[in-house]
């Protein structure tokens, strides 16, 4: 059987910031009937090692000096997860930043982090290493330098975070400056990890058919569409899914009331109990949630602009997320301002299924998106989405026809369009039969990772 090892740099349920981290736990999972498959990811200050099995040590070596790994592990459901502990690397609290500043050593934390996988990788004697994001890149490199046997798959999971430091990188880290060209990893005379990933994995992937055409574009291509152009015959996108074991309005014991789509009164009594936590009001009227990191590609700021329209419409708006403080700082203005709104300026897992079971409907204005996961977990819990038409949000959500799935899709990004949005989906509101069915129908769909692992093991088998 194919021995793989899948590296990012958050999984569920040890960290995680976003999207990566649900899908390096529910992916593998899949996977595990398939390939014989472990995973990797960095032991951060934040997590409690004692958690772990202590493993071995070992030294890796990057721009001449010396770094020692100690390596824990977890055996929990068939996947062995591997832990890295080093200097740089496990010393921060958070994984990539505090606050709005990323740390100003992440060059060095993740090169020393590629390099341990790459160790990691030959100890287990692995087939084919699976990288995901700028994070693990130059692990793609480190194995063509050291001209290894091992196959790699390189996943973009948002092309806009690329990791891009100056180019005394290179030294730090090792690396020869012949690979400091425009063909490598020099990126308007800086260095471009994610770069590595494209030019050195044998095939890349992206988390969903329509973002794989976008990032072709000059509009979506984030500076690289030149280069990714290059390298297209090895590109394809696979649409992402859930855990639905974690997903799952039926057994998800965070929840008051559990239900499925032939109890959804019980959804309705989540709602009230949530309207009844928070300072809004009246649970009749249609409540319309937002999860999200409060950064542009979420479409926060057009959330802001559009906010006092919609505020005057009778329906509650809840939106939970932290990042960009100009969008916080407006956010508790407009909560402060109306009973209507209320803005949690966190992230909370339990609250996010709390949202999602009472919710009539989601927001999704992104600017972009690459794949999404919110949406598709929305339609398990039977919140009907409300989208912009990119990327994973056009694969997997559709307006007036009974594709899984089903919701409210506008197609340009901007207020009028956001506002008729959500006059349509009020409009499905007062239709309680056609509302109704749509949930039903949403409930129903198939959102698992199933199908996604089958096209991830076709890449796994073309490359034996």
């Amino acid at each position: 059987m194919m021995k793989v090892l899948f590296a990012a740099s958050e999984i569920f349920p040890y960290a995680k910031s976003g999207g990566l981290a649900d899908v390096a736990d529910a992916l593998p999972n899949i996977l595990k009937s398939h390939v014989q498959i472990s995973r990797v990811m960095p032991l951060y200050g934040c997590m409690n090692k004692e958690e772990f099995d202590y493993n071995r040590s070992f030294k890796i070596c990057l721009g001449g000096i010396d770094y020692k790994i100690n390596l824990y592990i977890k055996d929990a459901d068939e996947v062995k997860t591997y832990f890295i502990e080093a200097p740089f690397l496990s010393e921060t609290e958070n994984l990539y930043c505090d606050k709005d500043k990323d740390y100003a050593n992440n060059d060095l934390r993740f090169g020393i982090f590629c390099m341990a996988v790459v160790e990691l990788s030959l100890a287990l004697e692995i087939d084919l290493l699976h990288v995901n994001d700028w994070h693990s890149a130059l692990c793609t490199l480190f194995i063509k330098e050291r001209q290894l046997k091992i196959k790699t798959i390189f996943t973009i999971h948002n092309l806009a975070y690329q990791g891009v430091f100056g180019k005394s990188s290179l030294e730090r880290l090792g690396i020869d400056e012949k690979y400091f060209t425009m063909d490598a990893l020099e990126f308007y005379k800086n260095v471009n990890f994610l770069k590595a990933g494209i030019a050195y994995s044998d095939l890349i992937t992206t988390v969903s058919p329509t973002y794989a055409k976008e990032i072709l574009t000059k509009e979506f291509g984030c500076g690289l569409e030149g280069f990714l152009s290059c390298h297209k015959e090895k590109l394809s996108g696979i649409l992402n899914g859930i855990n639905e074991t974690i997903f799952n309005p039926l057994n998800d014991t965070v929840l008051s009331y559990m239900y499925d789509k032939s109890s959804l009164e019980n959804k309705h009594k989540n709602k009230v109990e949530f309207i009844k936590k928070t300072k809004l009001k009246d649970p009749r009227r249609p409540l319309f949630v937002m999860l999200a990191r409060l950064v542009e590609q979420k479409g926060i700021e057009l959330l802001i602009d559009s906010l006092k329209g919609l505020l005057e419409k009778k329906i509650n708006i809840f939106v939970l997320g932290e990042g960009n403080i100009k969008f916080s700082e407006k956010l508790k203005q407009f909560s402060k301002e109306h009973e209507n709104f209320e803005f949690c300026e966190r992230y909370d897992e339990q609250l996010s299924h709390h949202m999602y079971a009472s919710a009539d409907f989601l927001l999704m204005p992104s600017l972009f998106e690459p794949c999404g996961l919110n949406q598709m977990i929305a339609m398990r819990y039977g919140t009907i989405p409300v989208v912009h038409a990119v990327g994973g949000l056009k694969d997997s959500v559709h307006e007036g026809e009974m594709r899984c799935g089903s919701g409210i899709v506008f197609k340009k990004q901007n207020k009028k369009e956001l506002i008729a949005a959500v006059d349509r989906a009020l409009s499905l509101k007062k239709e309680s039969e056609k509302f109704k069915s749509i949930i039903e129908f949403n409930m129903d769909c198939d959102f698992s990772f199933e199908p996604s692992a089958l096209e991830y093991l076709k890449l796994y088998k073309s490359l034996e």
